[in-house]
């Protein structure tokens, strides 16, 4: 069965328009159901990554290292 056809075939039981259906997100039984993994975030890992990006002491202090490296001794 298609989803168009299991979207009209709800829609024809429930009195609903076949858009509405649609909208609701049908879909076929599967004899086992299918257990997703759940979403979730490892903060630790973002944090590590955002400080593997960022440089130490921030954009100011890289910034003033830059410019006493640039000028000649």
């Amino acid at each position: 069965m298609t989803q168009a056809e299991l979207d009209q075939a709800v829609a024809r039981a429930t009195g609903e328009s076949v858009v509405t259906i649609a909208q609701h997100g049908f879909v076929p039984l599967t004899p086992i159901p299918q257990e997703r993994e759940p979403l979730t975030v490892d903060w630790d890992e973002v944090d590590a990554r955002r400080h593997a990006i960022l440089p130490v002491g921030g954009p100011r202090i890289v910034a003033a290292r830059r410019s006493r490296s640039a000028t000649p001794t």
